[in-house]
């Protein structure tokens, strides 16, 4: 795995391939403002990249107590992948463990915004190489995925409240979870339930060492009416990726959390929807992206900005 990194002044967007776990330890101290992602969601996707699914098994062997979570460290070692992890306690802590790392870069007055929708559980998962879960040609696979706890068949798991407790357990302050209303989802073939149309969007603040947490925050950047549900229709998602978020939902986020030329670092950033919204309102961008066919497609736009900016 390769990584570069450069001075986050340098440019107004910046790209460096490699795992956000690594490269966020070459970020300076308190020279971010903004962190603003969409991490890999649990048991969808492997955007073509290899995963170990044998991954549990070498796990129970090496640890007497195999309740525990791996770190992110040995999870990886091990051929483990982001989003693939076996059980969602697996993802939510290898989340919590990347942002961690990342936390010393981000300002004392600064957020961060994560994006994360929830997952029903089947004892056997279709996991596809892109697209949706269970939708699109695609080419699937099907895993079979540990029950036991709150793991049943049918089950929506909560990940992302699951997810938010443990980052507040981690001494974060969750300022808001917003709803992104999707009214245009399309057709699943359940009978028996709902469709689900949302996701959600929290907003982190650091806590700090004595009284309340300060951070920047301009609300008059926001959505009229201030209110914590978004309705935004899904977009199509381009360079082969279909989980980009659409910039009307983004640009709030950014434009009421980050000071004008301010940074904003998305280490989960794909296609870099996050990074030219950024430039476009005045901020600096930086971008982790772990699969070289993304990280290739984000400086070729950047590239092509810099020779034709009047297409972006």
């Amino acid at each position: 795995m390769t990584s570069t990194a450069q001075d986050p002044s340098s440019s107004k967007i910046d790209i460096w391939q490699g795992d956000a776990f690594d490269l966020s330890e070459k970020l300076p101290v308190e020279s971010i403002d903004l962190v603003l992602t969409s991490p890999p969601y649990w048991g969808l996707r492997t955007y073509g990249m290899d995963h170990n699914e044998n991954i549990i098994s070498e796990w129970k062997k090496e640890n007497s107590d195999s309740g525990q979570s791996p770190s992110y460290q040995w999870y990886r070692d091990h051929g483990g992948l982001l989003g693939m992890e076996p059980i969602p306690e697996w993802f939510i802590s290898n989340l919590v463990e990347i942002f961690e790392k990342i936390k010393p870069a981000l300002k004392s007055g600064g957020s961060m915004w994560v994006n994360l929708g929830d997952t029903y559980f089947a004892r056997w998962s279709s996991i596809r190489m892109d697209g949706r879960q269970g939708m699109g040609g695609n080419p699937r696979l099907r895993r079979k995925t540990p029950m036991g706890g709150y793991r049943q068949e049918k089950q929506m798991l909560l990940i992302p409240a699951r997810f938010a407790i443990a980052m507040q357990e981690n001494k974060w302050i969750l300022r808001n979870d917003v709803i992104w209303s999707k009214p245009n989802v399309p057709p699943r073939p359940e009978k028996d339930r709902l469709r689900l149309s949302h996701e959600h969007f929290f907003h982190f603040v650091k806590k700090p060492t004595e009284g309340r947490a300060k951070y920047y925050y301009n609300s008059s950047a926001v959505e009229e009416g201030a209110r914590d549900v978004v309705t935004m229709n899904v977009k199509s998602g381009s360079d082969g990726h279909s989980a980009t978020f659409p910039e009307e939902l983004i640009r709030p986020r950014i434009s009421s959390s980050c000071p004008p030329g301010g940074t904003v670092l998305d280490p989960f950033c794909g296609t870099g929807r996050t990074l030219f919204v950024s430039q476009q309102t005045g901020r600096k961008g930086i971008g982790f992206e772990i699969t070289e066919h993304f990280t290739k497609a984000v400086k070729d736009k950047v590239a092509l900005s810099e020779r034709a900016p009047y297409l972006f």
